[in-house]
């Protein structure tokens, strides 16, 4: 039998749900919250609701936002004749920390990955096709990995007959690491790198 308090214990297992999180810093979290005065867990809880309740997906580029088109689709200083296409969202945010990237970008949503399912129609291939119009360079930021060359080929091979130059981010990133814990140095010279495809 658990000495842990039911309502705690499940905070706990709430808590080691996230990723990075195991059970003892589970458990080290749900203790920090219990010890805070109850208006940090209120504010917690809240901030929680307003992200779920206030957070969509742009229908643009399918990055996150609070307003449909995102901030980054609208700003008229963008160059709207560059489209860097990433997987995920944390790679926005780690291209645009970099504070070199002036473009567009086009979320694809993962990679393509036959031994786990997820075929071109799963990603959001289909939007990125309809977006070429203006545009007259993809960026192909993809993460280095066995199904992101893949995507990246794929891409390639869906795009060499549109009309733009197909650049890839330099390969100055290890093999197998994810773009948002890449460095902010690393990443501009990847972008700085880039090479035509």
């Amino acid at each position: 039998m658990s000495t842990i308090p039911t309502s705690l214990q499940t905070l706990i297992d709430r808590l080691a749900r996230f990723p990075g999180i195991g059970n003892k810093s589970a458990q080290r979290l749900a203790f920090f919250i219990l010890k805070n005065p109850r208006e940090e867990a209120v504010a917690l809880a809240k901030a929680i609701i307003d992200v779920k309740d206030r957070i969509s997906e742009c229908s643009r580029c399918h990055n996150i936002a609070e307003n449909d088109p995102c901030h980054i689709c609208c700003d008229p200083k963008r160059d709207q004749t560059t489209l860097c296409i990433v997987q995920d969202v944390m790679d926005v945010l780690a291209i645009e920390k970099t504070g070199r990237y002036r473009g567009l970008y086009h979320v694809l949503g993962g990679v393509l990955s036959p031994l786990n399912g997820i075929g071109p129609e799963d990603l959001h291939i289909d939007d990125l096709m309809t977006r070429l119009e203006n545009v007259s360079e993809v960026i192909l930021a993809i993460n280095p990995s066995r199904d992101g060359e893949t995507t990246s080929l794929y891409l390639q091979k869906l795009l060499k007959d549109k009309g733009v130059r197909i650049s890839r981010i330099a390969q100055g990133l290890p093999m197998g690491i994810d773009l948002e814990y890449a460095d902010e140095l690393t990443l501009t010279k990847a972008l700085e790198g880039r090479t035509q495809l």
